[in-house]
């Protein structure tokens, strides 16, 4: 350990967080309208920038895609915009004019904003954008892989609010990124709300702050393919799914389950869209580069192309392999592709009817995935709403590829990259982190009933009477949704 190193990060933490608090003070009395156009240059800048943020992020990482890198960027930046743009986080922002209720909005303060190796750049841009649509301000602990690629999306974002008038203090970012560093901005008394992205480890330690934290579980995702579905559409999706940026979205697909009337056809359609069908003898030596020898995910084939992690294991699959597809019955440790592979790797189970197919599913989210995201691909409704009633998962996505469906690039689901996994993931929610996440509602409530031993009538002279306090509620609710 280089204690030098360590302790510059703490400090360097402790530097960004007092003027991060600085810039809050002063961005937490701004309008809606200058929030809005805050948000709105700075997703410009990083619309803009999104190619040159993604070569950088492959570069200095080595994992994944770069045109997907790029749609990630881009996902951050417009997609993201276009539908926070017209939220209302300043002042009062709705209401209940028949229960005489006003909601209105306050921010948390200074957000702690981890960042993954996997989507360091793209993951800085959406945090920050609903870090500032929702009044607070944020500083950013990089992956100590990704250090250089996360300081310059976070200067992209800063500088464009910065020129519209905004403190410098209103996006930080760890320069010097140590677990240390890390801890100390975690766990600052001035750091208000944490947004982890990361391991379960780190997501652990934001929870244990005592703060308020918003964290993400694995994934680990089934997709169940059931005998009515569109079996070519089906693993299509599965495919573009799990090659995005080379599976490191931690919604991509880690497992089909399908039934054993269909299996043969899905591993015709497997094998047409460019999946290599491992034989035993290269499945047990793939199972030996995926999995530590301690147990767990081996890094080295994070974000790696499926001829990389062959070669790895030890043999040669040709250039136009997509995924490797093993056959598996287990689920657990003594298992490798059982568990979330974050790689271009697939797991391929088959039960005897959607009653089996379904209890597979669910050992499978148990290891590692629970709480977060399921697929099935059907065309019969009854299944489709038993899965939906039965799983222990927060979304439940229907004949769409899982990465681009869970996260809002195929479904109507808020666009986010920081995906809730409920009570089943130990999390505290399980929704799309959007800005009405940051926002603490209080809410102005007038009293409904007469509640004292005075008569109605020896009151009524000094009180508004219901009709004109709905009629004022209304009407300021009115010049709100303007």
């Amino acid at each position: 350990m280089d204690l030098d190193i360590d302790l510059r990060s703490v400090q360097e933490a402790r530097c960004l967080v007092k003027q991060a608090r600085q810039a809050f003070l002063e961005i937490k009395e701004y309008t809606q309208e200058k929030i809005d156009k805050l948000v709105q240059v700075m997703a410009e800048a990083a619309t803009n920038n999104a190619r040159r943020l993604a070569e950088m992020a492959v570069e200095e990482t080595g994992i994944g895609v770069l045109e997907d890198k790029v749609a990630k960027n881009l996902l951050a930046s417009d997609k993201v915009y276009q539908y926070i743009k017209g939220m209302k986080t300043v002042g009062i922002i709705g209401g209940d004019p028949e229960r005489k209720v006003l909601e209105i909005a306050e921010p948390f303060g200074v957000i702690a904003g981890i960042l993954p190796t996997t989507n360091p750049t793209s993951t800085l841009i959406y945090k920050s954008l609903i870090a500032i649509k929702s009044r607070n301000t944020i500083v950013f602990s990089p992956h100590p892989g990704a250090v250089k690629c996360s300081l310059e999306a976070a200067k992209v974002v800063r500088d464009a609010a910065v020129a519209m008038g905004a403190p410098p203090g209103i996006i930080g970012c760890l320069s010097c990124a140590t677990m240390d560093g890390t801890k100390e901005l975690m766990n600052h008394p001035e750091v208000d709300i944490i947004l982890a992205t990361g391991g379960a480890g780190m997501v652990r330690a934001a929870y244990s702050t005592g703060k308020p934290a918003y964290g993400v579980g694995p994934g680990n995702v089934p997709a169940f393919i059931e005998r009515t579905a569109d079996i070519p559409r089906a693993v299509a999706d599965i495919v573009v799914s799990k090659t995005f940026d080379n599976g490191t979205v931690c919604s991509s697909e880690q497992a089909i389950v399908t039934e054993e009337v269909i299996k043969d056809k899905v591993i015709d359609e497997l094998r047409k869209a460019g999946c290599y069908m491992l034989n035993p003898t290269q499945k047990r030596l793939v199972e030996g580069v995926l999995a530590k020898p301690s147990g767990g995910l081996n890094p080295a084939v994070v974000g790696r192309t499926a001829q990389k992690i062959a070669a790895m294991a030890g043999f040669n699959v040709p250039d136009d392999v997509r995924v490797l597809v093993a056959e598996e019955t287990g689920v657990g440790r003594t298992f490798p592709f059982s568990m979330e592979k974050l790689s271009p790797t697939l797991a391929l189970y088959t039960a005897d009817d959607w009653h089996s197919a379904c209890e597979k599913c669910i050992e499978i989210l148990n290891y590692g995935g629970i709480g977060h995201t399921l697929v099935i691909h059907s065309k019969n409704e009854e299944i489709i709403k038993e899965f939906a009633i039965k799983k222990p998962v927060s979304r439940i996505l229907v004949n769409t590829p899982s990465t681009h469906g869970a996260v809002g690039l195929s479904t109507g689901l808020a666009p986010s990259l920081t995906l809730g996994c409920g009570s089943w993931g130990k999390n505290s929610t399980g929704d799309n982190i959007t800005p009405l996440h940051l926002i603490t509602i209080k809410r102005l409530a007038y009293g409904l009933e007469q509640v004292s031993d005075q008569k109605a009538s020896s009151v009524s002279k000094q009180e508004m009477s219901e009709d004109m306090l709905r009629a004022i509620i209304t009407q300021v609710l009115e010049k709100v949704a303007v």
